[in-house]
């Protein structure tokens, strides 16, 4: 994913230093080269060995040390970095960077880039909030410096508050959006659900389905990584979307529906993929149903919501839903593609292996009007999340 992209990573003076060395080694097992610059601070929590061992390449921590070979080596550095990680970041290096102070080997780097650079905070949550911080921390944004945000819970001063490292496969995730992939749904809003939704019976059993939402949610990751604005409906799920991508919860289909509805305007695409349940009990019981009788269950019709997005379809919208069957597949996925207005009809096999419900792989055929039906080999479900979003670009240069 990031093979031949260089990685330059500032480590500062911070106790979260020990976790920079398991974010240069998931950077390496995506295939970055990756160049470290350690603070002197840095070098009392982390040996510089650690981060020449995990990255491959020699760690730089002096200003002054002698080069392996005649160059000046903080603007080689500079000029090679595909994109700047400073990971963990004390208050005192975003200061520097803020106000233009370059006297050491990374804050001279910094000055020297022309590279994205992605700043990871990391302090006490009292040095964190303090107002020139924060002040500093804006500024720099503005200035179009990206920060993976620090997240709150228990520091190691023993107090409780914001200013610990984002989690590592967050501040990944923002390397990786910001230079793996072609930013061509930049400017775009994207509209995504996923999931399997819950139909109450009473306060402890409810109706659902075996969707876990792996593919919405790979689809959301996939838009946000080329440069959508992505909002992610979500059943209930067990899964985490990446930093960036607008969440809303819902459980039942009819606050699936509402969330869908009240964004569907907004939206530039929507891609229905969640496994939405078709009916509901007609009356939830407000108390545990006891087991002493044989029982009927009385259903409703929830809404059709795919249905009713391609009812109210602006011509430039581009609308995709999925399909299920257990017999007839591409008959019913090819009837549901005019039937609800769709410009895209990805039609899951759920027989095959590796395919259907809960795997990380899936076995589909795409369907567009007035297009032969393509039928694509078991993949991942990250890559089919781009094959969608490919087929959703030629959506749109078409209409161009």
């Amino acid at each position: 994913m990031l093979k031949g992209k260089t990685v330059v990573m500032g480590v500062t003076g911070g106790i979260a230093c020990y976790k920079a060395a398991n974010i240069v080694s998931m950077l390496k097992k995506l295939g970055a080269n990756v160049h470290v610059l350690m603070t002197k601070s840095a070098t009392q929590f982390v040996s510089p060995l650690t981060f020449q061992t995990l990255s491959k390449n020699r760690v730089v921590t002096d200003m002054f040390d002698a080069p392996n070979h005649w160059e000046v080596e903080h603007i080689s550095l500079a000029e090679s970095a595909d994109i700047f990680l400073i990971a963990p970041a004390t208050a005192n290096i975003i200061g520097k960077i803020a106000n233009g102070i370059a006297d050491d080997m990374l804050s001279t780097t910094v000055m020297a880039t022309k590279a994205k650079v992605v700043i990871a905070p990391a302090m006490n949550s009292n040095m964190y909030e303090n107002p020139i911080v924060q002040k500093n921390i804006e500024y720099l944004k503005s200035l179009g410096y990206i920060f993976a945000d620090p997240e709150s819970g228990i520091l190691a001063c023993g107090t409780c508050g914001n200013g610990r490292l984002a989690n590592e496969e967050t501040i990944v995730e923002t390397v990786v959006s910001q230079i793996a992939f072609t930013k061509d749904f930049a400017g775009k809003n994207v509209l995504v659900t996923a999931g399997a939704t819950q139909e109450a019976l009473d306060p402890v059993r409810y109706i659902t389905n075996h969707s876990t939402g792996k593919m919405g949610y790979a689809i959301a990751k996939a838009a946000y990584r080329r440069g959508a604005n992505v909002k992610l409906v979500s059943a209930p799920s067990a899964l985490h979307a990446p930093s960036g991508i607008e969440v809303i919860n819902v459980t039942s289909a009819i606050q699936m529906c509402d969330a869908v509805m009240q964004n569907s305007q907004w939206a530039d695409v929507i891609i229905k993929s969640a496994a939405v349940g078709d009916y509901r009990p007609k009356q939830q019981q407000e108390q545990k149903i006891k087991k002493d009788s044989d029982m009927t269950l009385e259903l409703v019709k929830n809404p059709d919501i795919l249905q009713q997005l391609g009812m109210n379809k602006r011509p430039d919208q581009v609308l995709i839903g999925f399909c299920m069957e257990t017999q007839n597949l591409l008959d019913n996925a090819t009837e549901k593609l005019k039937k609800k207005n769709c410009d895209i009809m990805i039609a899951n096999n759920l027989f095959d292996k590796g395919a259907g419900f809960a795997h990380d792989t899936n076995t589909v055929t795409v369907l567009k009007p007035d297009e032969q039906p393509r039928s694509l080999p078991n993949m991942s479900k990250d890559d089919l999340a781009h094959i969608i979003l490919d087929e959703c670009a030629a959506e749109f240069k078409k209409r161009a």
